[in-house]
């Protein structure tokens, strides 16, 4: 079988940047050393902080970023496909940005053997939600959305990007799926509050409706500024199978073996995206006919 060695690493960020950098090196280096050709990291690698005044004093731009630096390196060094999940940047002008608006971009790298960078994406969906127990969070805030949907080459195999909030967008991965993408990949710092309820069902879900295999790295664990993550990173195949799992919440790697020819068989058999139609959407009854619902209908 031909295949390609991936791996999904668990980190726990915290809000020092350098500590968070140290952990990288180890990580990539096991994955690495266990024969991963593709590594991909969590979400917000770089350094999770949920204050804004402390993300903001320690931004900088991606051409400055430690973050992205270290990647470059490391991807050079273990002549590895290295895919930072995500990391905060600076985006514009810092003395002209505003102090209310977006001034950052969740951007992701990915980084060739010979060290250089060889595609970006900017998380597209803003985590803007209120859940139970008073927790909320407000992305749009502090990030910029991305506009663009992005695909990359990793050897012969064409990867779609995507980051955390994402993965309950469903049209983004199909349009992936559609541009060529084998396999799909959502590197997050899901909410435990969220992982616990949907964690699973979503990368699964991916999977299943793209003939696709997933990875996801993910963040886990009880984070210094006080935000608690699910973890389970996961490599899920195109029939929703799940190929490795973090044990919990606790940092590590997990790796797996695919076989891009895999995808292209679970697409001969349920060939949904070639079957896939477009339609109209007709007006609710009531607006045709000016008139009310009839009794015993609607909810």
């Amino acid at each position: 079988m031909t295949g390609l060695a991936v791996a999904a690493i668990q980190m726990r960020s915290g809000m020092d940047a350098a500590a968070n950098i140290d952990t990288l090196r180890d990580l990539v280096a096991e994955a690495a050393g266990r024969g991963a050709r593709y590594v991909q990291t969590p979400e917000m690698t770089g350094c999770l902080v949920r204050d804004r005044a402390s993300l903001m004093a320690g931004l900088r731009t991606a051409d400055d970023d430690p973050v992205v630096a270290a990647a470059a390196e490391l991807a050079a060094a273990h002549e590895i496909y290295l895919h930072i999940g995500s990391t905060a940047v600076r985006i514009g002008d810092a003395a002209g940005a505003s102090a209310s608006g977006p001034v950052a971009a969740n951007r992701a790298f990915v980084f060739g053997p010979d060290g250089r960078c060889q595609a970006v994406y900017d998380k597209i969906h803003m985590f803007d939600v209120d859940l139970d127990n008073g927790e909320s969070w407000r992305e749009s805030a502090t990030y910029r959305a991305g506009e663009e949907m992005v695909t990359t080459r990793i050897d012969d195999t064409v990867f779609g990007l995507a980051i955390c909030y994402d993965i309950r967008f469903p049209q983004l991965f199909r349009d992936q799926a559609l541009a060529g993408a084998s396999v799909l990949t959502a590197p997050a710092a899901f909410t435990r509050q969220t992982g616990v309820a949907h964690w699973h069902v979503l990368q699964r879900s991916r999977a299943i409706e793209n003939g696709a295999f997933v990875i996801s790295a993910a963040q886990g664990g009880d984070h210094e500024d006080g935000r608690e993550t699910y973890g389970h990173s996961l490599i899920v195949d195109p029939w929703g199978r799940v190929l490795a799992e973090a044990d919990g919440d606790e940092a590590g790697v997990v790796l797996a073996q695919i076989d891009p020819a895999e995808s292209a068989a679970a697409r001969r058999k349920i060939p949904n995206l070639k079957n896939s139609r477009t339609y109209r959407c007709a007006a609710p009854e009531t607006e045709k006919t000016g008139g009310t619902m009839p009794a015993g209908t609607g909810s």
